[in-house]
């Protein structure tokens, strides 16, 4: 399947959520690793502003990958939350609107 410019996916540990983002090629990764800081990451989904995000980052598979600390609370069994194990979280993050070098296109 064709996942655009960056794949992403989603899922939860406990009460925190992690959200991995990967590109393909190393002109989009030299991107993605400059422009997709906490920052963004924070102005994207505004769900975690006032939460605790670690990035880390993983040159090697091309990848970043958040960690949202407490976004689920005590965790998915506390959960009201409409996606209580964080998985469309990844998704959330691909719909949402960034600049995006014509090149990657």
């Amino acid at each position: 399947a064709d996942v655009g410019v960056a794949g992403a996916r989603s899922g939860d540990k406990g009460g925190d959520a992690n959200v991995g983002v990967w590109v393909r090629t190393d002109e989009a990764w030299r991107w993605l690793a400059h422009e997709l800081t906490v920052d963004l990451f924070r102005q994207l989904l505004p769900e975690t502003a006032d939460l605790p995000v670690t990035r880390d980052i993983l040159p090697n598979l091309r990848a970043l990958n958040f960690t949202v600390h407490g976004l689920l609370g005590e965790g998915v069994a506390a959960q009201a939350r409409f996606d209580p194990q964080a998985k469309a979280l990844g998704e959330w993050l691909r719909s949402r609107h960034a600049d995006i070098p014509e090149a990657l296109l």
